[in-house]
């Protein structure tokens, strides 16, 4: 019954951060798709300069990417019973994180616009921002779960 519990609550968790971020899509493609007068009628609106996806958001992906592969890479080897494969997977993730973070902290620092430049950098900072909260906030269960590890609290 508590296995069925936990698993319950976890869909339920994960419901919930989909119908999360969903809004702030839906914000992002409504005000893109038809932009309103008072905006100048364009997107993005008049006078913000949108950052290059080609950039520094398409290297972020590709670390967050990267760390997914690790972390799954890292699951396997605790199945699999091999701790240093484990050990090191985590530890590859973790380093993943802080770098995805760091790259994140950076684009805000330099990013042309500002939270308060119309719904564009609302959405922007909201979105990306809670996104990178999950990222910290995951960075440190994983660490949590690096040192269990490396004191063999888990077994196959």
């Amino acid at each position: 019954a508590v296995q069925q519990g936990l698993r319950m609550g976890m869909i339920l968790f994960i419901v919930s951060e989909i119908m999360f971020y969903f809004a702030f899509f839906w914000a992002f493609f409504t005000s893109s798709l038809s932009p309103v007068f008072k905006m100048g009628g364009v997107w993005p609106p008049a006078g913000i300069e949108a950052i290059s996806p080609w950039g520094l958001p398409l290297l972020n992906t590709i670390i967050l990417l990267s760390s997914g592969a690790s972390v799954t890479w890292a699951h396997h080897a605790i199945v699999g019973g091999f701790k240093k494969d484990a050990l090191l997977g985590l530890v590859i993730t973790i380093i993943f994180a802080v770098i995805f973070t760091g790259l994140q902290g950076f684009e805000y620092v330099n990013a042309p616009f500002a939270m308060s430049d119309s719904v564009y950098g609302s959405v922007f900072f909201m979105a990306t921002g809670f996104h990178g909260f999950h990222v910290i906030i995951g960075t440190i269960f994983l660490f949590v779960c690096a040192f269990r590890l490396y004191l063999n609290h888990f077994s196959r």
